[in-house]
């Protein structure tokens, strides 16, 4: 058997890049369109660990890869998602893989070039794939659905339905949640972070209604249903849709990994605070317009990039001194400040939650030169980026 050419085939028609393993060991990799690194290489262990015959990997940022397994061989496809990666995603991906900055620009337009795939078109080309490695007939009911699980939870479902008609002699009330979830959403609408820690030190005991038999389920059940609703009340603050439901579901895939109550209660209230503190670096100003809300969206998806006012205005469609004149009265301070203390508070998070030297940091967030990013980073936080990271590397951890 060619997999060599199978697997060319098969990359060909999908458009995207494939990768076949021997013994572990890499032996071909086609890609239909030009990437100067593969961008695996970001998730490389994680994609590893799929051991099931047909599997798939979904990144934190929604991409995801089909994987075959056989005894000798091993076939990766992907990646590839429904919809459109933004330039701020791609470009991060391009810091994880540690592609060189001189090539980030191609990285960027080969990624932009792969074919999008809803998994479920993945999954039956996987499964044309792993009869030809396991000998093994699949088809994507046989991964996903069972009629015969369909049957026994409409029966099972209907039985609980029908004994509660006799079994509740009064119903129970059982629900405070809408007059608390309208408090909360209100809170995290307005991104008033003030707001909610107040309402922290004096909140009542909840009482969702019962979601499920088994207490960390009902904990689970009703922290699903939690971000959901915050991902929506963050949408109608002005946070962007794409970004509050890929939180969103970040925060649930999140919550699945947790084993005790006392973590998912903290990763709730982070989450809440999450969503509240985004939409609060959205809301600039006491009442702010649509204007100010999108010149927000459009730098916190810029922050990777060298950001002038000249091209917010252009994506706006608004003149310059409009723009600069408008900010500067509604939010008391001007847009350039504003740009540069977001690329501080992007700095953090990726001093303390990455490796990356301060050249790599420094060049990912746009500036000019490593020099120039730790003037900057010390002139609106009072501490270099080093001293900041050394800080960070000094602090007991728990």
């Amino acid at each position: 058997m060619d997999l060599n050419y199978i697997c060319t085939n098969m990359s060909n028609l999908c458009g995207m890049p494939i990768r076949l393993y021997h013994n572990n060991h890499l032996v071909f990799y086609h890609s239909p369109v030009y990437l100067p690194k593969d961008p695996m290489l970001a998730y490389q262990q994680p994609i590893w660990k799929v051991s099931a015959h047909v599997g798939y990997y979904v990144t934190p940022a929604f991409d995801y890869y089909g994987i075959v397994n056989s005894a000798q061989y091993k076939i990766i496809l992907g990646p590839t998602r429904q919809t459109a990666n933004s330039h701020q995603e791609l470009r991060e991906l391009a810091f994880l893989a540690d592609v060189p900055s001189e090539d980030v620009d191609s990285f960027i337009i080969g990624m932009k070039s792969i074919a999008r795939m809803p998994i479920e078109s993945i999954m039956q080309t996987l499964c044309i794939l792993n009869y030809l490695l396991n000998d093994e007939k699949l088809a994507l009911e046989d991964i996903a659905i069972y009629d015969e699980q369909q049957q026994s939870l409409t029966e099972t479902m209907e039985r609980q339905r029908a004994e509660q008609l006799f079994t509740q002699e009064e119903p129970e009330i059982q629900h405070n949640t809408f007059s608390l979830e309208e408090t909360i959403m209100n809170i995290i609408q307005k991104g008033d972070s003030a707001a909610l820690q107040e309402w922290i030190s004096t909140a009542p005991a909840v009482r969702p209604g019962i979601l499920a038999s088994e207490q960390l389920r009902q904990l689970k059940n009703t922290f699903i249903v939690t971000t959901t609703l915050a991902s929506r009340a963050a949408i109608r603050g002005g946070m962007d849709a794409e970004d509050a439901l890929s939180l969103s579901d970040l925060f649930i895939q999140k919550c699945e990994i947790l084993g005790t109550p006392d973590r998912l209660l903290n990763l709730q209230y982070h989450m809440i605070q999450d969503f509240t503190q985004r939409v609060e670096r959205i809301r600039l100003g006491r009442r702010p317009t649509q204007l100010i809300i999108d010149i927000s969206n459009y730098i916190h998806h810029h922050l990777s990039e060298p950001i002038t006012t000249q091209e917010i205005a252009n994506h706006l469609y608004i003149s310059r001194p409009y723009l600069s004149q408008k900010f500067k009265k509604e939010t008391g301070q001007t847009l350039t400040d504003f740009i540069l203390k977001e690329k501080c508070e992007e700095a953090k998070r990726l001093l303390r939650y990455t490796s990356k030297s301060l050249t790599a940091i420094a060049l990912y967030l746009g500036f000019s030169s490593q020099s120039h990013f730790s003037r900057v980073y010390k002139n609106y936080t009072g501490l270099s980026p080093g001293e900041y990271r050394n800080r960070l590397d000094k602090s007991p951890s728990f």
